[in-house]
């Protein structure tokens, strides 16, 4: 649930975001939660910030609950701007 913008993958340039997938709803589509730590300028005090981001999952593997591990990728749809890379840990039943 951090971002990874230091990181590089195998192209050099893509981000990689960690995330708990939200919604899997969709066909091929999921939907994932990222969460971040920010310092606010004035108080100095850290936030937590949240995003959702759309992710394509062709095989359709992430389920609820899951940790999983997205790359920036090339535009699929309308909002579709990030892939599934892997699965980190499946959710508990």
């Amino acid at each position: 649930m951090t971002e990874k913008n230091s990181q590089k993958n195998e192209s050099g340039h893509k981000r990689i975001l960690q995330g708990v997938v939200t919604s899997d709803k969709m066909q091929k589509t999921i939907v994932v939660k990222v969460d971040r730590r920010v310092k606010h300028d004035q108080y100095e005090k850290y936030l937590m910030v949240t995003k959702k981001y759309k992710a394509h999952d062709e095989a359709g593997t992430a389920k609820i609950g899951d940790r999983v591990e997205i790359i920036e990728s090339r535009p699929v749809s309308a909002e579709k701007r990030w892939a599934l890379r892997k699965v980190i840990e499946r959710a508990s039943l």
